[in-house]
């Protein structure tokens, strides 16, 4: 094996006194923040009033990291209530735990699922319509995966098999999916990161260029990330749950992938005017809620 070009973390966890901050947790923080304000600023171009997507976001992110734990601890639900299971029940909630898996239990799909439906609930009370938001928000939402990704890096986990490959990534012996003797894997979480970034300028590009409008354009950035996230899954080698060969995240790539194609060719010719909660519409928006 060749030696590592990128080399992993020696430390995950720093301490400011007795307050521990976490790469995991600064990569997270990170790239909501960086996906706000990219929205944000994608929302006033379009026409939207200045700060709905902080107030948006207020609603989306904490249903989101519900969701990514739930999603986690419904599909690894093992680790806790098995009968071997190596966590206690109660580290299902303790995501800031270092008992449990701490923050790594964290689920992309169920972030996206239930912070949908956070920001859902906020653009009701908002009178704007969902489809807007989601169309503005997606490329700033594949920005932001790819910040986060690099999570993975300090956590030194979800990383694929052994490689020689010049970028291959060290790890220490030891942690799950390793192999004795061998000390550089393929970097997955670079591999998501790039992909995403990349996803995000095409997605710009298509907003462009063409009238992606009622969803369409979140649409293919479902079906973009989750074309190279099925790539990326079949890499890793961290222990998961499996249907047929496949792991379960894979399997959930193929059915978003297949549900974004179904709904950008059946939305194709809708051309209604998408409520973007001016003044007027959030006081007549207000006036039915009294």
């Amino acid at each position: 094996m060749s030696l590592a070009v990128i080399p992993s973390p020696s430390e995950g966890v720093w301490y400011l006194g007795p307050v521990p901050i976490r790469g995991y947790t600064i990569c997270i923080l990170l790239g909501v923040v960086v996906a706000v304000a990219i929205a944000e600023r994608r929302w006033r171009d379009r026409g939207g009033a200045p700060g709905t997507m902080m107030e948006l976001a207020t609603w989306g992110v904490p249903f989101g990291i519900v969701g990514a734990r739930l999603y986690h601890v419904i599909t690894d639900w093992q680790l806790y209530f098995g009968p071997d299971a190596p966590n206690r029940p109660i580290d299902t909630i303790l995501i800031w735990s270092g008992s449990g898996p701490g923050w790594r239990g964290l689920g992309v799909w169920g972030a996206i699922a239930l912070g949908g439906v956070g920001v859902w609930i906020a653009c009701r009370r908002r009178g704007i319509a969902l489809t807007a938001v989601a169309d503005t928000v997606a490329p700033a939402v594949a920005i932001g995966q790819a910040i986060g990704r690099w999570c993975n890096y300090f956590n030194q986990e979800l990383f694929g098999g052994p490689t020689d490959l010049p970028w291959g990534l060290e790890i220490d012996p030891g942690r799950p999916g390793t192999v004795p003797g061998i000390t550089t894997y393929h970097p997955t979480f670079l591999y998501e990161s790039l992909w995403s970034l990349a996803l995000a300028l095409a997605l710009i590009w298509a907003g462009r260029h063409f009238t992606l409008r009622h969803g369409r354009l979140f649409a293919l950035y479902v079906a973009g990330y989750t074309a190279g996230r099925f790539w990326i899954e079949g890499l890793r080698v961290d222990p998961v749950n499996e249907i047929l060969g496949m792991r379960l995240n894979q399997w959930t790539s193929v059915a978003l992938f297949l549900g974004a194609l179904a709904y950008f060719y059946l939305i194709r010719n809708k051309t209604s005017e998408e409520p973007l909660g001016t003044d007027r519409a959030l006081a007549q928006a207000r006036g039915n809620a009294g």
